[in-house]
């Protein structure tokens, strides 16, 4: 039997990229580093050349270059308006007058020119210093208008770019990488955002048609007890899903920043998640209390009432049997709002605390077995935290349970 020939070798992929190919002459691109030596060398340059020019004018200025000397021969005698000569002097008595008449002009020549040389030196400085300043603003106003495009799109404003001008540098490819770094991920977030959309209607639609069937079929009283206990154990089931998809879709919608802000206090949010669990509170026994100060936050009033609401619930349904309690407080203290859960439960190990925040984990359980909940609301509640600018910490309680501190900029 003949062998089968080996399927050709696919081609070699190319290496080179025509995007990226270099220039002929790649030395006078007109780079960074380019630009800043040229300016700085010849900011130098010209600073040398003024201030030999302004010596040179000095020096000459004060050696008096081109005038008469600073004595002469009057009548047999040297006179002198700057310099002391003695009358009827000696051969050596007129050269030693000469000799420091020359010396006290050489020295106050030198003076002068130090003094003025100095000044000169300072205005040159002053110059050269404002001219550095202006320049670099100017070489550096691209990484700024960088940076202040970083800062929209650290607010979701993913529609921003920065579209630099100019020439072919390192802050031109860095705004073009960038730039397409935020294309890339506007089109992550409209897919993200396209498919919770899509998801939340297509499971929404299902389930909400199976409640609707069983809830007929429960009502119909000539049915059997079996089937009545199995539409009630169904219904149960499909209100769990449903639960669970609700949270899912809060999940992936509160891990974006909240890009609508409205002043929400804290105090109201935790009063009405405390009204919504009361019942339920009450049929376990455990009591609700705590002092709840004004903290008025901007943010999104559903999802943070979603982050109190998750806490007293979880304080109520993992707490002890009887007797036991749970304590909402929140107030506003130093520049932040506060909203702390504390309750009583069985003793929660403190290397437990950080799985408690992951979805579908429970302490000491890794999937959904609990008809307490559907393993969410810490991730949410966390989510919804970090979207808010803020954070979420549980530390185990002395006794047992947690305490769950929540705290937002205000």
């Amino acid at each position: 039997m003949a062998a089968t020939p080996a399927p050709p070798a696919a081609p070699p992929k190319p290496t080179w990229d025509p995007r990226k190919a270099e220039p002929p002459f790649p030395w006078l691109r007109p780079t960074i580093r380019i630009r800043l030596t040229l300016l700085y060398g010849g900011m130098f340059l010209i600073a040398g050349i003024l201030l030999l020019s302004i010596i040179y004018l000095l020096a000459a200025q004060a050696l008096h270059v081109g005038t008469d000397l600073p004595f002469k021969i009057v009548s047999g005698q040297v006179a002198s308006d700057s310099c002391n000569f003695p009358s009827s002097p000696s051969a050596g008595e007129l050269n030693h007058a000469m000799n420091a008449c020359v010396n006290e002009q050489r020295q106050d020549a030198l003076d002068n020119l130090l003094s003025r040389s100095l000044l000169a030196l300072l205005g040159l400085a002053v110059i050269a210093f404002a001219f550095g300043y202006a320049m670099a603003g100017r070489v550096l106003s691209p990484l700024g208008r960088i940076t202040r495009t970083a800062r929209r799109v650290a607010g979701t404003d993913l529609s921003r770019r920065i579209e630099l001008d100019g020439p072919d540098d390192e802050l031109k490819e860095l705004s073009d990488t960038f730039d397409e770094m935020l294309d890339r991920l506007e089109r992550a977030f409209t897919a993200q955002q396209r498919f919770v959309g899509n998801a939340s209607h297509e499971l929404r639609t299902p389930l909400a048609i199976n409640r609707t069937l069983l809830e007929v079929h429960l009502s119909d009283p000539g049915a059997p007890p079996e089937l009545h206990q199995l539409g009630k154990t169904l219904l149960a089931t499909n209100e769990r899903s449903e639960q669970l998809v609700e949270g899912l879709l809060l999940l992936a919608r509160s891990d974006n920043q909240i890009v609508e802000r409205k002043p929400v206090d804290l105090a109201e949010v935790a009063d009405r998640a405390v009204d919504q669990v009361l019942s339920e509170a009450d049929a376990k026994g455990v009591e609700i209390r705590g002092e709840r100060g004004a903290a008025v936050v901007q943010g999104n009033g559903v999802l943070l009432e979603r982050i109190a609401l998750n806490l007293v619930q979880n304080a109520v349904r993992y707490n002890v049997p009887d007797a036991g309690w749970v304590e909402v407080t929140t107030e506003a203290q130093h520049g932040q709002a506060v909203l702390v859960v504390s309750n009583t439960g069985p003793v929660v190990p403190a290397y437990e605390i950080d799985n408690l925040f992951e979805p579908f984990r429970r302490l000491r359980t890794e999937r959904t077995g609990s008809d307490k909940g559907v393993g969410l609301g810490l991730s949410i509640a966390r989510s919804v935290a970090r979207a808010h600018g803020g954070r979420i910490i549980a530390e185990p309680r002395e006794g047992g349970g947690l305490v769950m501190r929540v705290t937002l900029p205000l």
